[in-house]
């Protein structure tokens, strides 16, 4: 009987089920999503060490961080007045809609419906936070 709770215990830390990054994180595949941004992001963005600025601002660490605010980038005037602190719901409610949450933005995307889909994206994105 101990072993089998040794070993269930075991599994779950192994899994990744246990750890606080993963906690109320949400679904998402990390591989799924790099191939996704590259594909739809990958354009403007850029994360990563060397990550800088572009046609968009990088992305790394912005879970947490005021919209408008990294360094090295020229936001519109409504991405720098938007109230928005980036989340999973505002980042989904985002990439949505961009400019139904930041009337006013100058991302030109149109949207994404597919909860899968922002879900594999967000999950790419997490790796980009600071530890």
């Amino acid at each position: 009987m101990k072993n089998t709770a040794a070993l269930t215990l075991a599994w779950i830390l192994m899994a990744g089920l246990a750890s606080p990054v993963n906690a109320g994180a949400g679904a998402g595949d990390a591989q799924a999503g790099e191939k996704l941004f590259k594909r739809i992001c990958g354009g403007c963005h850029q994360v990563g060490e060397s990550a800088r600025a572009g046609f968009g601002p990088p992305l790394n660490a912005i879970f947490g961080r005021q919209a408008g605010s990294a360094a090295g980038y020229q936001y519109s005037d409504a991405m720098k007045s938007a109230d928005i602190v980036w989340t999973r719901d505002t980042l989904t409610a985002y990439l949505e809609d961009p400019k139904a949450v930041v009337p006013g933005t100058r991302m030109i995307f149109w949207g994404l419906s597919d909860q899968e889909k922002i879900d594999n994206l967000l999950a790419y994105l997490q790796g980009f936070q600071p530890q």
